[in-house]
């Protein structure tokens, strides 16, 4: 094989090592086209094409996730990890271990990692990477590598729920939460969301957001029902959509450019978390931005319904 042809046949794998260590799609894609420059560039063939590209990636990804820490710190609102529609790389071995990783929940449990942690953990629990080869791609001893993996163990086990549910429960109570949405009905909405769910917004300062999280059943039903009809009277729609490997939808403008996406995070029976992205940066990757902004003030000249 040629170098073009092996970095192609890896390069669904180096993304998803990429992403899962920053959450962000635009990143991770600059990432694997750093390491295609420095494959390219070598004077030598590797051994193995996977191992150097895979540690070459975990490294750029480190040092990117070392500069953009800062940039979250000072992020306006609350930080989310950039909507993954799907993901490249499948392996039937891991399958459990890929879906589960790259949900918006356990991406956010990543970022309570240092990012050595981080692309320790993802490389040994997602990938199943042997410690040598984890060694190798972090320039630590394979000692050092198994200890941050047991400490990435623990910060992620302490924040994961007991209870998943599974793929079939989450898709039947999305279908219901979806059609209670589009009717605006409140006490639909209401039975299917957690006591104390939470709607919470990315917006980045850059799209309008919600001044806070909007806790509790009744008050996030509400907010939904009275918003959603609304965003249809000025021919935005929703398109039902698995972000994140969870169920969610891509709501779009007459024109068809992305507005937002929204994604729900499903436990026990019950919607928790209602998750939505505005910040145009992180939407780009899906296409054409709607001006959210725009949209806002037609919202505001457009009649109430009955009026």
């Amino acid at each position: 094989m040629s170098k073009v042809e092996e970095f192609e046949a890896l390069r669904p794998l180096l993304f998803s090592i990429a992403y899962r260590i920053l959450g962000s799609v635009a990143e991770a894609e600059d990432a694997v086209q750093e390491a295609w420059l420095r494959y390219d560039g070598s004077s030598t063939r590797p051994a193995s094409a996977k191992a150097y590209l895979s540690a070459t990636v975990t490294r750029i990804s480190i040092d990117v996730l070392r500069s953009a820490r800062v940039r979250r710190e000072e992020y306006t609102g609350p930080w989310f990890p950039e909507p993954l529609l799907s993901d490249p790389y499948e392996d039937p071995a891991r399958a459990v271990e890929l879906a589960d990783s790259v949900s918006m929940a356990a991406l956010l449990l990543l970022e309570r990692l240092s990012p050595l942690e981080r692309a320790v953990f993802v490389l040994r629990e997602v990938f199943g990477f042997g410690f040598d080869e984890i060694a190798a791609a972090v320039d630590r001893s394979e000692a050092a590598c198994r200890q941050l993996v047991v400490r990435a163990r623990r910060h992620m086990a302490a924040g994961r729920p007991r209870f998943a549910a599974d793929r079939e429960e989450r898709q039947e109570l999305a279908s219901r939460f979806f059609e209670a949405l589009k009717d605006g009905d409140v006490g639909a909405l209401r039975s299917l969301l957690a006591a104390d769910a939470q709607l919470v917004g990315d917006g980045g300062g850059k799209a309008p957001q919600l001044a806070r999280a909007v806790v509790g059943a009744e008050n996030v039903a509400r907010l939904l029902a009275s918003v959603v009809p609304r965003l249809a009277r000025v021919e935005v729609s929703f398109e039902r959509h698995e972000i994140n490997g969870q169920p969610g939808a891509v709501y779009r403008d007459r024109d068809g450019r992305v507005l937002q996406t929204l994604v729900l995070d499903v436990l026990d029976g019950q919607i928790q978390t209602i998750r939505t992205v505005l910040n145009p940066d992180k939407l780009g990757h899906m296409g054409p931005v709607a001006d959210a902004w725009e949209i806002t003030r037609e919202l505001k000249r457009a009649p109430r319904q009955g009026s």
